[in-house]
């Protein structure tokens, strides 16, 4: 079935208002350097790779630069908490609920990359002559190689000056769009209106394709969700029973963040599994791990309640979300046609 032109464009103008793109880029320099056999003394063509793997080898410490390589790992970690891919991870979309806590944290680590920048260009050279002694100590054992093994490690090194541009921390965010039709002002013979038209042909068919994968992805988002709520449920219900002591508050925390998460997370509007995790929420979460360890009956209903939630959410993940989706461009038209 083709897709409706003016549903998809819809969807695109209701994504358009519920959320935008965000890009992050994480640099540092990983102090590692290729060794070659020529780096040794080795004739390459009398080199086994069965016997000897030189390969990429580090030029400092690996504890040298773990300030960056944790910065990175919690900005991934920040961003794929607050957003989903969006058309096969061309970017990340973040909904508007969840914008305004990722932008705080991803400025406070760009913070923390910056301070951490500052304190690795201080002690950069001591590390570098440090390093280089450590170098020269394990190359004594090589003979005649280890001048030509010292002298490929030394211009490894960044000069002290340029280091800093081997560091980076960016993030952007960016507005997602159809792209517009091409306008010309002056068309001066047959080739320029052919190229002109050219252009037309490609913007509108890349702008086609893009609102055809909304759907798609309007689908995977809300499926994403419903995976991840049955999986909680899954998990929590996978504690209660390996534990002796029945449940404790950490884990009814746990089920409280979620639904918070959801609800900042539902930009399609999954009115069902959003209500159903309210009804838990309302049902379930009022009583404290104490209240339901002295309690058997309580207990029995809050499992019983978990396992209601895992078949729905399952239950749910395995449709199609055609609903959700017909709704979600109902609600965009409707916000349009009051705007205009």
């Amino acid at each position: 079935m083709n897709p409706n032109p003016n549903n998809n464009q819809t969807l695109l103008d209701g994504i358009c208002r519920r959320g935008v793109l965000v890009a992050t880029s994480v640099r540092y320099w990983r102090g590692c350097k290729r060794l070659n056999p020529e780096d040794l003394g080795l004739d390459p063509n009398h080199v086994s790779d069965r016997l000897i793997q030189l390969g990429h080898k580090r030029l400092i410490p690996r504890d040298a630069l773990s300030a960056f390589a944790l910065i990175e790992s919690r900005t991934h970690a920040a961003v794929e908490s607050s957003s989903f891919p969006f058309l096969g991870g061309i970017g990340r979309f973040v909904p508007n609920a969840r914008l305004g806590d990722l932008k705080d944290q991803l400025d406070k680590l760009q913070s923390e990359f910056r301070e951490a920048l500052l304190d690795f260009i201080a002690g950069y050279t001591p590390l570098r002559e440090n390093a280089m002694g450590e170098w020269r100590e394990a190359a004594r054992n090589l003979n005649g190689s280890a001048e030509r093994l010292i002298a490929t490690i030394e211009q490894s090194f960044p000069p002290a000056g340029d280091i800093a541009k081997r560091f980076g921390f960016e993030y952007r965010l960016f507005q997602i769009a159809a792209p517009d039709s091409v306008r010309l002002e002056v068309v001066e013979g047959v080739e320029q209106l052919e190229v002109a038209e050219d252009r037309r042909r490609i913007s509108d068919d890349a702008s086609r394709r893009l609102q055809s994968d909304l759907d798609g992805f309007i689908r995977e988002s809300v499926a994403s969700l419903r995976e991840q709520t049955a999986r909680l449920a899954e998990e929590v219900l996978a504690t209660i029973n390996g534990s002796e002591n029945g449940v404790h508050q950490r884990t009814l925390n746990r089920l409280t963040t979620f639904i918070d998460s959801f609800r900042s997370l539902n930009f399609a509007g999954d009115q069902q599994l959003e209500g159903t995790l309210e009804r838990f929420r309302r049902d379930l979460l009022g009583r404290s791990a104490e209240d339901y360890r002295a309690n058997s009956g309580a207990m029995t209903s809050l499992t019983d309640g978990l396992t209601r939630l895992r078949q729905t959410a399952v239950q749910l993940a395995a449709s199609d979300a055609r609903e959700v989706v017909s709704r979600f461009g109902q609600m965009g038209g409707r916000k349009l046609a009051a705007v205009g």
